[in-house]
């Protein structure tokens, strides 16, 4: 039976496709860590998230974990974190992160945060400190941050250049006419600045855009062009799913068809991996971006 999705904001009711069923995470490997992440009470925002992918990425030995709390100051509409007045950074974090990356033997670790545009920093040490954290305990782990834009405060960028994770991801989310009303508080040239000062300091970037939010084709391909002309290695395109009723209406459903014809134009533009696919997410195939 069709799933269907229903925004309380709006009369009109969408069908979820056949394309979008997920199916149950299965293997001995995605046992063992389900097993680890149990016993431990570790967290990850595989789980947190109920991510479509979490038993296949377990199943390779990639985790995504969340920094800087689970309360964000920003209040993007397509987003379920909390939003508010985060609780005081916690410095003991770097340590326990590592500690469950290392425990959950993860070959390649995605780090992600909320914003922390309450501190003045962006909470670019907690960052740094992670990384560090992970090479100490676990030096053969690889690993790809998925970094906030520190509200166009450079210096805190580079803080997170100068450790110089194997892969930086920053999302741009969506195309520009829909980035106010998407992403509230961010901006999508300040985005693409972000992308640009990764590469320049020498950073394999990444960057992911969600669709099905009332983009056209015209729109997606020039935001993929706008990407590509920063330098952008590695792109991500996934159909975005309204989490809560509160959230933004999924307009439509983009064919696994349109997927493909976006990835084989975005190649031809220069990137060098794309992932493209209903159910693609940020980290999905995380491992496979480092080539």
């Amino acid at each position: 039976m069709s799933e269907l999705i229903n925004n309380e904001n709006s009369s009109i009711r969408i069908k979820k496709p056949k394309w979008l069923r997920v199916k149950l995470p299965t293997g001995e490997n995605y046992k063992k860590v389900r097993a680890l992440v149990d016993e431990h009470k570790l967290h990850t925002i595989c789980e947190s998230g109920s991510c479509p992918n979490m038993g296949e990425c377990w199943g390779e030995g990639t985790a995504t974990f969340m920094i800087l709390g689970n309360i964000c100051t920003r209040s993007c509409g397509f987003c379920a974190v909390q939003t508010g007045r985060p609780e005081a950074v916690d410095t003991f974090e770097p340590g326990k992160i590592a500690h469950s990356v290392k425990t959950m033997g993860v070959k390649h670790a995605v780090i992600t945060s909320v914003d922390r545009d309450d501190l003045k920093d962006g909470g670019s040490e907690i960052w740094a400190q992670t990384v560090r954290a992970i090479r100490q305990q676990s030096p053969a782990t690889t690993m790809e941050t998925l970094i906030p834009d520190f509200a166009g405060k450079w210096e805190n960028l580079q803080v997170i250049i100068d450790v110089a994770p194997e892969i930086v991801s920053h999302n741009l989310e969506t195309v520009r006419r829909l980035t106010k009303q998407v992403r509230i508080q961010a901006k999508y040239d300040r985005s693409l600045e972000v992308l640009f000062r990764l590469k320049k300091g020498g950073m394999r970037t990444k960057s992911g855009v969600m669709l099905g939010l009332g983009e056209s084709k015209e729109e997606v391909l020039e935001t993929m062009e706008d990407l590509a002309s920063v330098g952008v290695d590695i792109l991500t395109l996934g159909q975005y799913l309204q989490p809560t009723p509160k959230h933004l209406p999924v307009v439509d459903f983009i064919t696994p068809e349109q997927f493909d014809e976006y990835k084989a134009l975005g190649m031809k533009m220069g990137f060098r991996y794309i992932e493209s696919g209903p159910l693609v997410r940020s980290s999905y195939h995380a491992e496979k971006h480092l080539f």
